[in-house]
């Protein structure tokens, strides 16, 4: 079987395929803990569920707007008012099925074979992957160890040029946990006013999963909503990660391009999934407390941890639930003859014999770290990063 270029070009996602190989050893009957995919471990609150089997008796069968139903669209313009500073129409919006598809939609309306993006890292697997398979000019930003791993200003502006299109990234950070401030983004938005023809796209799905005071959007600063495409969801801040509902607030004509796209891929976003959003959406964000408080407690829990193993320097994140320490202290030693050389060789040794699951900073870009969630139960992660060290200290 001949299959096309595309697929070719694509990779398989890192964190989906430790999952894969996760899954397997556990159906060998392997005790495996896994803390390589980035799903929360908690229910979906009743009041959502509740409202979904509503929809359901209500016959919410047929097919839905490709963009969204109107009253879900207008839910989400009044939560970017509400949160974000943000003032988008509803016609400015579309839903679609995960955020991932939001991103897609966004990169097949806008990127041609050889056009420039700009992605600071360590960035999510797949926004590569994506730009890989529409054939972009990529261009990465490394930030160094510096300043929690977020670029600035001047890195910026030794990458960017009249020729960039599109720069993409995520606050809080997946994969490093990396929140930028308010006055972070303002001093960024500064280059990207000097470029307006580069639109920023701020995937901003972990929004309330953020352990600092302080949240911003970077469309909400003066002069860059009409530079910028928003993206957000429901998968992490109300556990809804098979519900699948993702959107985006962006300039009018970008969401027609995204609409269109969406239409010839997947039509409108699953009809009883939408009206569970919409009760998500119109509740108080205050409903999202108590899992983060949770997850700031599994930080503080897996920092003290890690930072007890020689051979792992992290940073502390602000938000998300990951942590990406550098383990290239530890190359050049071994277990029972399998020598460490990267972190896929640390994250590979690490599952088949501490049957611990993590996912190597490779697909991340960034080559010399692991990428650890910790959205598992406080009990799992003790078990886990009990694992990891007992495997570090007998490596030679």
């Amino acid at each position: 079987m001949q299959f096309s270029d595309i697929h070719s070009r694509l990779q398989e996602s890192a964190t989906l395929a430790m999952a894969r190989r996760s899954r397997e050893l556990k159906a060998s009957g392997v005790d495996v803990v896994n803390l390589s995919l980035g799903e929360p471990d908690f229910d979906v609150p009743d009041f959502i569920k509740e409202a979904a089997t509503q929809a359901i008796k209500d016959n919410w069968s047929k097919y839905p707007p490709v963009n969204g139903f109107l009253d879900l669209r207008e839910a989400i313009s009044k939560k970017f008012e509400r949160d974000n500073s943000l003032n988008y129409s509803s016609d400015q919006i579309v839903v679609s099925t995960g955020a991932k598809q939001s991103i897609f939609n966004i990169v097949i309306s806008l990127i041609n074979a050889g056009d420039e993006v700009i992605l600071p890292a360590p960035y999510w697997v797949t926004y590569y992957e994506q730009l890989r398979l529409v054939d972009a000019s990529i261009k990465v930003i490394d930030p160094g160890s510096e300043n929690n791993s977020k670029i600035t200003p001047e890195q910026l502006l030794s990458v960017i040029n009249k020729n960039s299109k599109l720069f993409i990234f995520s606050s809080p950070c997946n994969p490093t946990g990396a929140v930028y401030s308010r006055s972070e983004l303002e001093a960024l938005a500064d280059v990207f006013k000097q470029f307006p023809n580069c639109i920023v796209v701020s995937d901003e799905i972990y929004e309330h999963i953020n352990f600092t005071n302080d949240v911003c959007s970077i469309g909400s600063v003066e002069g860059m909503q009409d530079q910028t495409i928003t993206v957000n969801g429901l998968s992490k801040a109300f556990a809804m990660t098979g519900w699948r509902i993702g959107y985006i607030g962006a300039p009018l004509e970008i969401a027609k391009a995204c609409s269109k796209i969406q239409g010839q891929c997947t039509s409108g976003t699953n009809a009883i999934a939408q009206r569970a959003a919409l009760a998500a959406l119109q509740a108080d964000p205050s409903v999202t407390a108590p899992m983060r408080e949770e997850f700031k407690a599994r930080r503080e829990l897996v920092v003290s941890k890690l930072q007890q193993i020689n051979g792992f320097a992290l940073d502390r994140p602000d938000g998300a639930f990951y942590v990406m320490p550098d383990v290239s202290a530890l190359y050049g030693k071994s277990f029972k003859g399998h020598t460490i050389n990267s972190s896929k060789d640390l994250s590979e040794l690490l599952l088949d014999h501490a049957h611990v699951a993590v996912v190597s900073g490779e697909g991340f870009g960034a080559k010399d770290r692991i990428r650890i969630s910790y959205a598992s139960s406080q009990e799992l992660l003790n078990k886990a990063l009990t694992r990891i060290a007992d495997l570090v200290v007998k490596l030679q």
